[in-house]
Order: C-alpha cells, then structure tokens, then sequence
C-alpha cells in the first residue's frame, strides 16, 4: 500500500510536542568526512576549545551548540549550519581562527541580550545556498 508525503507528515492527527529546552538559535559545526580532517588536508575545527566555551558559559540556553557528522558540500569545508526560527543559514570555509571566535562572540552577546542577534559580517563572504531552488 503506497503513502503519499502527505500522509506521512500530517500534523492533525498527532498531538502537539513541546520542549522546556528551546534556544533562539543552533549552530551545528560539521566534523564530517572532510571538515575538520586535517589528516586530510583540511583545516581544523576547534572543537574541544567550542565545546569548552559553550559549557563553560552556559551558552547552549541561548544557542544550542552541535558538532555534527557531514554536513555537506564538502568542497566548501568547514560548513558551519545557522538554525532559528527564521530559517537556516549555511556557510562554509569556516576555516580562520577568527571566523570561529567570530560565531563565539556572537552566541555569548545573544546570550547576554537575551535576544537574537544579527550574524558577524565577517561571516557574509562565506555564506552559500545549500538546496537548489524548485522550479
């Protein structure tokens, strides 16, 4: 028996799902088969130095912190995913040292406001379109 798309993901019939933990935003940080492989030429993710700073700040109640597996594209190592309520926004060669102090010091004002801040403009080089766009 075949199931359309639209079966599957009707809302109606199942109740609503609520979460106490919400966050204004998430970023996801790929450690996949190429980001973060400097094994493969590829530069590094500081992942333990993120990790450290997120917990250390309590910063994942503002803006959930996740290292991921890939992530794709992988020829634009290291993407970096941007998920809030508005929508996702993905980057890539995410790969100076600024760049990732540049994602910390924005979680950590959006974490002090309270709010959800505009991204660093440093980061608007790196930005890309992930899907193709339907016809």
């Amino acid at each position: 028996m075949a199931t359309s798309c639209a079966a599957v993901g009707s809302a109606s019939a199942l109740p609503a799902l609520l979460t106490k933990r919400t966050a204004l935003a998430q970023v996801a940080f790929c450690v996949g088969c190429c980001c973060g492989r400097t094994e493969r030429g590829f530069p590094p993710v500081p992942v333990e130095r993120l990790k450290q700073v997120w917990k250390a700040e309590k910063l994942n109640k503002t803006v959930q912190l996740t290292i991921s597996g890939c992530l794709g594209p992988c020829d634009l190592a290291n993407v970096m995913l941007v998920m809030t309520a508005e929508g996702m926004q993905w980057f890539g060669g995410i790969a100076d040292d600024a760049l990732f102090e540049a994602v910390v010091d924005w979680a950590r004002a959006c974490h002090a406001a309270a709010a959800l801040l505009p991204l660093p403009a440093v980061l608007e080089q790196h930005r890309f379109q992930r899907f193709a766009e339907l016809a």
